[in-house]
C-alpha cells in the first residue's frame, strides 16, 4: 500500500531565504506523524503547501501514490485534507452551527447540518451544543468546533497545528482519544507540536526539520524529549538551572482587592484578586485562555485603569495613579500575550521597537529627542545576549520568526533590570531551545532580586520555574500554593472551575464537563 501522503523534494524559496530545502517524507495510512523543528525551521510553510495556501517552487506531493496539484484550501479539502489551525478562525458572536456552516464549501440545509454534527459528535465522543454562541465556550470547546468542521469533510489526512497549546490536561486527554479513534479508522494525522512529551505519547513516527531541511526521521516512542529537542536544535539542550527560594525576601508587589470590568462584549471581569510576590520569587499563574489573563496583565501594567478598584503597590508605593510609562519608570515592566501588534510593531525595526518600552529605563531619549544610536546599540545588545537570529538592529520585527521575536521582546524587558516582571505566555509556540533560554533568563532575573509573575497555559513550564502557583478562572484567582504542594490534576481541576466549596464546586463541575 502506498503512503497516504508523500512529499518528494519539496522546495520553497522567499527573497533571501530558503524556507524548505528538498524536503521528502511520507505518512502512512492510519498513522500519527509528528513534524518537529525550531521556530523558523520551515514547518508552517510546509503545511501551508500541503493545504494549498502556498505553492512549492519545486517538488511533488502524492496522495495514495498519485501526484496531485493543490492550488487552494478548497482543492485540499476536495482531496480529503483537513486542517485544524493553532489560532481558531471563529466568529464569537455567532453560534457553533453558524461557524461550522461558514467554514464549509457547500453547507447542507440547517437541519441536515445539525443532524450531521450530532452524528460526528456521537461517533467521536465529543460534547458540544450547536446552538451556543462561541463567546460562551471554553477554549477546548472552541477547538472542538474546528475539529468537527474538519471531520464533516471525512478527511483522509488531518493536519493539527499546536493543538494542545491552550488546553487543560483533561481537555488534552479528550483530544487524544479523538485522534486515536481517527487513527484506528485509517485517517493519517500530521501533528505539529513543541510539547515533546506529547509527541512521545501520541505519535507513531516523526520527521525533524532544521533550517528548512529534513535532518532526521525517527520513532518518538524510542526517543526522549531531550533527544528530540537536540535533533531540532543540532546541539545539546541546556537544563534550566533553578535556584532555591527561601520565602524570606521582602514583598515587592502587593495586590489586594483588584477588580476590573471586562471589555464588552466578551471580556472577563476581574473579581477581587489578591496576591503578593517577594523579591527573588517566581509566581506562576495557570488558566485556560479567556479567564481574565489579559485583563490582569492590563491592570498590572497600567494599560487599563478605567473602572479599576483595589490596590497595586510596588515596594509599598501605590501604583494606581500611574500609567504605563510611569510604572515602567519605577520598575514594573510587562510582556503581553500577543507578540505582533502589542508587544512589538512588525513594520518597525528592532531598534525602534526597543525605544517603545525601554526609552526611559535605558535612556533612549533625551529632552524629547530620540537617541537613535543608543537605541540601535541597545537592540544589538539584546540580539547578542539573547541569541536572536536577525540581520541586526535595523531588521523589521515582522521579519523574525515567532520564536526569535519572542526572544527579542523578552530580552528587551529583562535587560531593563525591572523590580517586577509580568509576562504572559512567555514561550507560547516557541521551540524547545528558545523556551529553555527564555525560562533561564526569567530564573536569573529572579535570582538578582526581582519578582517575576509568569502567566502561562504550559503547566510543565510553570512547574519547572515557579516557586508558587495560582490558577485564574472566570476572573478569580485561587490562593497561591507552593509548587511542591500541588499536583497537575489539582491544577487542571482549578482551571476547569472546581474550587472545592459548595457553590463553586457545583458551578465548577459544570464548567469542567463543558471544558472536558
Amino acid at each position: 500500500m502506498p503512503p497516504r501522503l508523500e512529499l518528494k523534494h519539496v522546495t520553497k524559496r522567499y527573497p533571501g531565504v530558503i524556507a524548505n530545502a528538498d524536503v521528502s517524507f511520507a505518512v502512512e495510512p492510519g498513522r500519527i506523524h509528528a513534524l518537529l523543528g525550531e521556530n523558523g525551521a520551515g514547518k508552517s510553510t510546509l503545511v501551508k503547501i500541503i493545504y494549498g495556501v502556498q505553492k512549492a517552487d519545486e517538488g511533488t506531493i502524492e496522495i495514495d501514490g498519485n501526484a496531485v496539484t493543490i492550488g487552494s484550501p478548497r482543492e485540499a479539502r476536495a482531496l480529503g485534507i483537513g486542517m485544524v489551525f493553532q489560532h481558531f478562525c471563529l466568529f464569537e458572536a455567532m453560534t457553533v452551527l453558524e461557524n461550522i456552516a461558514l467554514g464549509m464549501d457547500e453547507p447542507p440545509p440547517r437541519r441536515e447540518l445539525e443532524s450531521r454534527i450530532e452524528a460526528v459528535m456521537d461517533s467521536y465522543g465529543l460534547t458540544l451544543d450547536p446552538h451556543r454562541h462561541v463567546h460562551t465556550l471554553s477554549v477546548g470547546e472552541r477547538q472542538r468546533i474546528e475539529i468537527v468542521r474538519a471531520l464533516l469533510g471525512n478527511p483522509r489526512i488531518l493536519i493539527m497545528d499546536e493543538p494542545t497549546s491552550v488546553l487543560t490536561p483533561q481537555e488534552i486527554e479528550v483530544l487524544f482519544a479523538t485522534l486515536r479513534k481517527l487513527r484506528a479508522e485509517g485517517c493519517s494525522i500530521l501533528y505539529i507540536s513543541h510539547k515533546l512529551d506529547e509527541i512521545r505519547t501520541l505519535c507513531d513516527s516523526a520527521t525533524v526539520l532544521r533550517g528548512g531541511a529534513v535532518v532526521a526521521t525517527t520513532d518518538p516512542r524510542r526517543e526522549t524529549a531531550r533527544s528530540m529537542a537536540e535533533m531540532m536544535i543540532g546541539a545539546s539542550l541546556r537544563d534550566v538551572e533553578t535556584r532555591p527560594f527561601d520565602g524570606q525576601g521582602a514583598v515587592r508587589l502587593h495586590v489586594d482587592g483588584l477588580s476590573l470590568p471586562g471589555d464588552p462584549p466578551f471580556g472577563t471581569t476581574l473579581k477581587s484578586i489578591g496576591f503578593s510576590v517577594r523579591s527573588g520569587e517566581i509566581l506562576g499563574i495557570a488558566g485556560v485562555a479567556g479567564n481574565g489573563q489579559n485583563e490582569l496583565v492590563s491592570a498590572l501594567s497600567g494599560e487599563r485603569r478605567d473602572g479599576l478598584s483595589g490596590r497595586i503597590a510596588l515596594d509599598g508605593a501605590d501604583l494606581a495613579p500611574l500609567g504605563v510609562s510611569a510604572r515602567r519608570s519605577v520598575g514594573l515592566v510587562s510582556v503581553p500575550e500577543e507578540r505582533n501588534g502589542h508587544a512589538a510593531v512588525p513594520a518597525m525595526s528592532l531598534a525602534e521597537n526597543a525605544i517603545l518600552s525601554a526609552r526611559r529605563r535605558r535612556g533612549l531619549t533625551a529632552r524629547g529627542i530620540l537617541r537613535t544610536g543608543a537605541a540601535a546599540a541597545y537592540a544589538a545588545e539584546v540580539i547578542r545576549a539573547f541569541s536572536v537570529r536577525a540581520t541586526g538592529p535595523a531588521a523589521a520585527a515582522g521579519s523574525l520568526s515567532g520564536g526569535n521575536l519572542q526572544k527579542f521582546i523578552m530580552g528587551r524587558e529583562i535587560m531593563q533590570e525591572p523590580a517586577v516582571l509580568v509576562v504572559s505566555q512567555p514561550t507560547w509556540g516557541v521551540d524547545a531551545g528558545a523556551a529553555s533560554f527564555i525560562r533561564q533568563a526569567m530564573v536569573d532575573l529572579a535570582a538578582r532580586g526581582a519578582s517575576v509573575i509568569v502567566i502561562s497555559q504550559d503547566l510543565d513550564e510553570l512547574l519547572e520555574i515557579s516557586d508558587r502557583i495560582a490558577v485564574i478562572n472566570l476572573g478569580r484567582l485561587s490562593e497561591p500554593r507552593p509548587v511542591g504542594d500541588i499536583t497537575v490534576e489539582e491544577i487542571g481541576m482549578l482551571m476547569g472551575g472546581v474550587h472545592g466549596d459548595g457553590a463553586g464546586e457545583a458551578h465548577g463541575t459544570e464548567a469542567a464537563v463543558h471544558g472536558a
